[in-house]
């Protein structure tokens, strides 16, 4: 599969690219993402260069599909599709000096827009999970019409090992408005 490039008003998608490695190192710098995204520890920059080699890997076999999220003042984080069939896990981070400005959901739409698409991916399910705590994910999931499904017993791996997660889902008929769910 060719990597599709999406456009939003302020943000470009694109796949990570040799010359990212360094704004992949310096993001997965960040405690919070070191927290919550299975990364090696310490990650280093071999690390980036190795993820982007990766990356070009899964597009070409059409299993996991990564953008670098990019703003005008360059690559500001990451989002990707899993793809199983017809269904997909959603996954994401930003930057720390990008949280909080919408650049997730802006992307995270884009993203489901095309997973969903007769003319993307054609999708009928888009998963998202998080290790519990992860409350700006969630936030994220919550305000583009994800429905909680529950908290998985050690449904995720993390770089700290097994940990629980909450599980959530969009369907392709389901309406986007956003949701409260009951995780506090």
């Amino acid at each position: 599969m060719v990597p599709n490039v999406l456009q939003t008003k302020r943000l470009k998608l694109s796949a990570p690219e040799v010359g990212d490695e360094q704004a992949i190192f310096e993001a997965c710098q960040d405690p919070a993402i070191a927290r919550f995204v299975p990364l090696p520890y310490p990650y280093e920059p071999k690390h980036a260069a190795g993820f982007i080699q990766y990356t070009a890997s899964a597009w070409e076999a059409g299993r996991e599909l990564t953008w670098a999220i990019r703003s005008r003042d360059g690559l500001i984080g990451m989002t990707s599709l899993r793809v199983n069939r017809d269904e997909a896990e959603i996954g994401y981070w930003l930057a720390a000096g990008a949280r909080g400005q919408g650049h997730a959901a802006e992307a995270v739409t884009a993203v489901l827009d095309f997973g969903f698409a007769v003319q993307g991916l054609g999708l009928a399910r888009i998963e998202w999970r998080a290790a519990v705590g992860n409350a700006a994910s969630a936030r994220v999931a919550e305000s583009l019409g994800f429905r909680f499904e529950g908290t998985l017993r050690q449904g995720i791996r993390l770089s700290s090992g097994r940990q629980d997660c909450w599980i959530a889902a969009l369907l392709a008929k389901d309406e986007r408005d956003p949701r409260r769910w009951p995780i506090g």
